[in-house]
């Protein structure tokens, strides 16, 4: 029964990681229909605003709603550091992931951000947490890296190479991780939307700032204000909801590499709604993704996948 349970409650959470790579896979999209003349910082740090204005919303509507509680249950001990660490995460992806793709292009720099952030979480779990994902994770998380990178760069076309873009999204790839590694931990002391607010809130504090450093004042039109709101609400608000969610009953590692999905997301709607012709490179990276995918939620789906090995030792 113990293992049944284990097992429903990392479905529930491998379906929601889904989700929000879903969401995800349209920042592209919507990043090429109108940010236009505004700097890449300040679509990253206007994006992480609008998100925490959106999670304050959510959690006002939230507390409304509940009902009176009986007194409050000890939470674990969190280090405020760790509260300043995650919000300086969630900054640091959307400043380096926007700043990195302006450079390398979308194609590069989304290959190279998406597909370093698992192998990152890996060994952050690995080195520093003293949990080491097990050779299956990391076996499916490879196969899953090299799809997602042959799907991204298979149509082929010429690619100005920029060291400091890839540079750029590389951090990004690092950022990203340590957010995700940290907030399994936030969310697993307070609820979801409360980790939201005040991390978004953070990050958003951090970012603004940094971008007027960098970039000056913003240059907005209609078109790149439509297109911050729509990232703040549903690539960060939305997205975030359902990844936060989920991380409470996966690893940080799984659930970094769970959003190879977005790659997927994004390659299924081009053949189907677009109507794009895809190369045999491409299907065959789909695959490749899949498979693997396959191989680390079965990983996932095993209690012992991320046992520490003291603990293991000592089992």
């Amino acid at each position: 029964m113990g293992a049944m349970t284990f097992a429903s409650h990392s479905g529930r959470g491998v379906a929601l990681v889904a989700l929000a790579s879903i969401l995800w896979g349209t920042t592209g999209t919507a990043q090429s229909l109108g940010a236009g003349a505004l700097s890449p910082f300040w679509v990253g740090a206007a994006q992480l605003a609008v998100a925490s204005l959106f999670f304050a919303l959510v959690q006002a509507v939230a507390r409304g709603a509940a009902a009176p509680q009986p007194a409050a249950t000890p939470r674990p001990h969190v280090p405020p550091g760790l509260w300043l660490l995650a919000s300086a995460g969630v900054a640091g992806y959307s400043i380096t992931f926007y700043a990195g793709v302006r450079l390398t292009g979308v194609g590069v720099g989304t290959a190279v951000a998406i597909g370093s952030s698992p192998i990152w979480a890996g060994l952050i779990q690995a080195l520093l947490l003293r949990a080491a994902p097990s050779p299956l994770w990391w076996l499916g998380t490879a196969v899953s890296v090299a799809g997602g990178v042959a799907m991204v760069l298979s149509k082929g076309a010429a690619v100005a190479l920029s060291w400091t873009g890839l540079a750029l999204c590389l951090a990004a790839g690092l950022w990203y991780a340590s957010y995700a590694l940290v907030n399994k931990r936030l969310v697993a002391a307070y609820a979801p939307g409360q980790v939201n607010q005040r991390v978004f809130t953070g990050a958003a504090l951090l970012a603004c700032p940094l971008a007027w450093a960098l970039a000056g004042a913003p240059q907005w039109s209609p078109a790149a204000l439509a297109v911050v709101v729509y990232l703040g609400i549903v690539v960060s608000g939305l997205a975030y909801v359902a990844f936060s969610h989920g991380l409470r009953s996966i690893s940080g590692a799984t659930g970094v590499t769970l959003t190879l999905i977005e790659p997927v997301a994004a390659f299924v709607l081009a053949v189907l709604i677009v109507g794009e012709q895809q190369p045999l490179v491409a299907w065959c990276g789909l695959g490749l993704v899949m498979l693997g995918l396959m191989g680390v939620i079965r990983a996932e789906l095993r209690p012992t996948a991320f046992r520490a090995p003291r603990e293991s030792a000592a089992a």
